[in-house]
C-alpha cells in the first residue's frame, strides 16, 4: 500500500512539473532545456525527461537548427474546451475586428512556426476589399513577407541569430542573405527604424503589406499584418494610413497579453 501512495505521489509530482514547463514553454517562442530547468527551477534530468514524454505525446517539438523546444497545435487541443485561456480569442481577435472594421482592408495574425510564418488567424471574411478565403493554417515564407519581417527584426538578437541559422541550414541560403529588395540586414534596420515590418514586392506582387510585433514580455510572440491591393494604394500613403493604428492595435494586444500572464 505504502509503495501505491509513493508511486501515486511521484505520477502527481511528475504531472504537476510537466504542465509547468508546458505552460512555461508556451510563454516564450520557444526555449532550450537549459533555460526550461532555470525557469521552472527542475532539475535539468527531469526537464530532458520530461520534455521528451512531452514530445513522444505530441505536445511539444525539438528544433534541432537551434535546440529550442516548443508546444505544438496538438498542446491547443488541452484547451479547445476552454476557450478563456486562448489568448488569440480573448486579446487578438476582438482588435483584429474592430480594427478590421474602421480600415477595412483585412488583417492577419501570423506565428513563427517551423522558419515559416503561419497565419494563426484572418479577417479576411469579413473585409469588402479582400480577394482571399480560408487563411487560417496557411505557411508563408519569412524573409518575403511583412510578418517574417517583422519578427525577425524586433525579437530578440539570440532569436533572430538562431532562427536565420536555421533557415540558412534549411534553404541552403548563404551569408549575405540579398533579397528582391535588397540585403536582409537594410531591410531589417529599415523595420526597426519604420517601426513595423513591410514587404512592397517579392510574395504576391499584386499586395503590399505591414506588419506590427505583438509581445509576452520580451518576446515576440505574433506579428500583426494589414495587407492592401498594390494598384488602389501606394506603400507610402498606406504607411501613413494606417501604421500608427495597427501599431496602436498590436501594443493593445501586447498589453492585454501580459495581463493575462500576471493572472494564470
Amino acid at each position: 500500500m505504502w509503495r501505491r501512495l509513493i508511486s501515486n505521489i511521484g505520477s502527481v509530482r511528475s504531472l504537476e512539473r510537466g504542465l509547468l514547463i508546458l505552460q512555461t514553454l508556451n510563454r516564450c517562442n520557444g526555449l532550450k532545456a537549459a533555460e526550461v530547468a532555470i525557469a521552472t527551477s527542475i532539475p535539468r534530468p527531469t526537464v530532458y525527461r520530461l520534455l521528451e514524454t512531452l514530445e513522444g505525446l505530441g505536445y511539444v517539438s525539438r528544433d534541432h537548427s537551434s535546440e529550442k523546444w516548443r508546444p505544438t497545435l496538438q498542446a491547443k487541443s488541452l484547451s479547445s474546451g476552454f476557450r478563456h485561456e486562448d489568448w488569440v480569442t480573448q486579446a487578438a481577435i476582438p482588435e483584429m475586428v474592430r480594427l478590421g472594421r474602421e480600415i477595412l482592408w483585412p488583417l492577419d495574425l501570423v506565428t513563427f512556426n517551423d522558419h515559416r510564418m503561419e497565419i494563426r488567424e484572418s479577417t479576411h471574411n469579413i473585409s469588402p476589399y479582400s480577394i482571399d478565403r480560408g487563411m487560417v493554417g496557411v505557411q508563408l515564407p519569412m524573409l518575403d513577407t511583412a510578418g517574417g519581417r517583422a519578427w525577425l527584426a524586433f525579437s530578440p538578437e539570440e532569436d533572430r541569430v538562431q532562427s536565420l541559422n536555421g533557415l540558412q541550414a534549411q534553404s541552403g541560403l548563404q551569408h549575405p542573405i540579398i533579397l528582391q529588395d535588397g540585403p536582409l540586414s537594410h531591410v531589417l534596420a529599415t523595420s526597426v527604424k519604420l517601426g513595423v515590418g513591410y514587404r512592397k514586392e517579392g510574395y504576391k506582387l499584386d499586395t503590399q503589406s505591414i506588419s506590427a510585433p505583438i509581445f509576452r514580455g520580451p518576446c515576440v510572440i505574433a506579428c500583426l499584418t494589414v495587407i492592401w491591393t498594390a494598384s488602389a494604394l501606394s506603400f507610402d500613403k498606406a504607411l501613413e494610413q494606417y501604421k500608427d493604428k495597427l501599431l496602436k492595435s498590436a501594443h493593445g494586444i501586447s498589453d492585454a497579453l501580459n495581463r493575462i500572464k500576471t493572472t494564470d
